[in-house]
């Protein structure tokens, strides 16, 4: 396996970055996850668009797009395989142990995972955690994950793939790694951005294929909503089976069927898809 580590290919028992990378001792950092199949990446240009506005919001130098599509390109040539999981990651790079930044500049990693398919349907929990919609991080796509870790883990505790926060103010936002789609008397709706979920890049296409509306929902929507489906890079589109004790026993019902369908036809008629 062959990573991409500050300009250049290193095997990855050859890869390092300082144990003083901002990344790793304060979490000061943003990433991106992109699905690429048989070697080509989905959606890139979208995915570093977006890597473009955390860096922004985080206070990092711009990305170089040029210099992280050359090492996405290294990186897929190096290792081929059917179905890989892209995982850029931008750091503030080596710096004081402390929140100020250094002025080594930033550190730049792209590495390749294989993975699955994943299943049609999943079963989800929610959690008593929020997301602050009015955090100094929201909508951002940071290397700040602990949150996340430990609501993941509660979720794979009670049989699930995936926990759903609530926002500050009781409404709907989102998974740890995923935004959350319901149908509600027939109609589809999706949390809005201003909720405090991240602006998902499958999230956005998906509402621009499906024609969903974007909607406050409160947290129990999830008690009465007729389907319940789960949007991500890996994921595409996902229907849910059961959330908390509640069985979705028709799953994927017609709503979510139809734009499972949608999305894998549109995906796979242009892998770089331009923002809706």
């Amino acid at each position: 396996m062959k990573l991409w580590v500050n300009g250049e290919l290193r095997d990855a028992d050859e890869a390092r970055v300082s144990v003083f990378d901002h990344g790793l001792t304060v979490g000061d950092g943003i990433f991106e996850t992109v699905k690429a199949v048989h070697g080509q990446p989905f959606a890139l240009t979208l995915h570093l668009e977006r890597m473009s506005r955390s860096a922004a919001g985080l206070g990092l130098p711009e990305p170089d797009h040029d210099e992280v599509r050359r090492a996405c390109t290294a990186v897929l040539d190096a290792n081929p395989m059917e179905l890989g999981r892209l995982r850029i990651t931008y750091t503030g790079g080596v710096s004081p142990l402390g929140s100020d930044r250094g002025t080594a500049g930033p550190t730049l990693v792209v590495a390749l995972g294989e993975t699955k398919r994943r299943k049609d349907t999943t079963a989800v929990i929610t959690v008593p955690w929020t997301r602050n919609e009015r955090g100094a991080l929201t909508g951002l796509k940071t290397t700040s994950y602990a949150e996340n870790v430990v609501a993941l883990a509660r979720a794979s505790e009670h049989g699930a793939s995936e926990a759903l926060f609530a926002n500050t103010v009781g409404q709907l936002c989102e998974g740890t790694g995923s935004n959350v789609f319901v149908v509600v008397d027939g109609e589809l709706h999706t949390p809005p951005v201003a909720s405090g979920c991240l602006a998902g890049i499958t999230r956005a296409l998906t509402v621009d294929w499906t024609g969903a509306k974007e909607t406050d929902l409160p947290l129990d929507v999830l008690e009465r909503a007729e389907e319940v489906f789960l949007t991500s890079t890996l994921r595409d589109v996902q229907a849910v089976h059961r959330v908390d004790g509640r069985e979705l026993t028709d799953a994927p019902g017609p709503v979510t069927a139809e734009a499972m369908q949608v999305f894998a036809e549109r995906a796979a008629a242009d892998l770089d898809p331009k923002a809706p």
